[in-house]
């Protein structure tokens, strides 16, 4: 740790998902750092003991409750700058059943969040939204394909805000990190501190990186 304080110090941060591994640890990173973490998951038992300033229960596949949670978020704090969803889930295969699992929690919790929060992001002096994707999205297999598919969706999505976010010139990023799996050695740490120092990078080095994690992404 360096004297030099953390660009996320002070910023309110959305960390939906955060009852996983990956949400519990990124959640301790931006804590450590000296955010106000907003820890959100749709079970309220995996909100235990978690190192966030506030923990809510909330279904963010749910449009109206989450307009009605980002209006009380809006009146206790002074930005939301920052988005980070976790959320997500795995099924293989190609039936019905499993996609329309899955679509709920990989695509329409961060369509529903993402739409919801834009304009805050948009708003704050340095917003940021992150998503955790998959590198199967680029070797695809029959296997697995409902949620490669809805894995590419996600990342389009993002895409899309951040060129909308480039073209509006407001200093705010949208990143997408890849993994090859959550459960390897390693990585819910890399990516605890990767987006912990999103707000230690300027905007404009940031905004529609797809990076690897373990990748440099100020070098994009």
């Amino acid at each position: 740790m360096t004297d030099q304080q953390s660009g996320a110090a002070g910023r309110t941060v959305v960390v939906a998902g955060a009852g996983g591994a990956a949400g519990r640890a990124v959640c301790a990173a931006l804590t450590a750092v000296g955010a106000h973490v907003v820890a959100v998951s749709s079970r309220p038992d995996t909100l235990k003991e978690l190192a966030a300033a506030e923990t809510h229960a909330l279904d963010l596949a749910d449009a109206d409750a989450v307009a009605e949670w980002a209006r009380a978020l809006r009146s206790r704090r002074p930005s939301i700058d920052g988005l980070i969803h976790l959320v997500g889930g795995w099924r293989p295969g190609a039936s019905d059943d499993d996609w329309e699992w899955l679509e709920r929690r990989v695509l329409t919790t961060l369509r529903v969040a993402s739409r919801e929060l834009r304009d805050d992001l948009s708003a704050s002096s340095a917003g940021r939204l992150a998503i955790v994707s998959s590198a199967s999205v680029t070797s695809p297999r029959w296997g697995m394909v409902n949620y490669v598919t809805l894995k590419a969706a996600a990342e389009t999505w993002v895409a899309a805000l951040a060129n909308g976010w480039r073209v509006k010139g407001t200093p705010t990023a949208a990143v997408t990190f890849v993994v090859e799996s959550l459960e390897s050695e390693g990585v819910v740490d890399a990516l605890a501190q990767s987006v912990s120092a999103l707000w230690d990078l300027p905007h404009e080095q940031l905004n529609g990186v797809v990076a690897t994690l373990g990748d440099d992404v100020s070098a994009e």
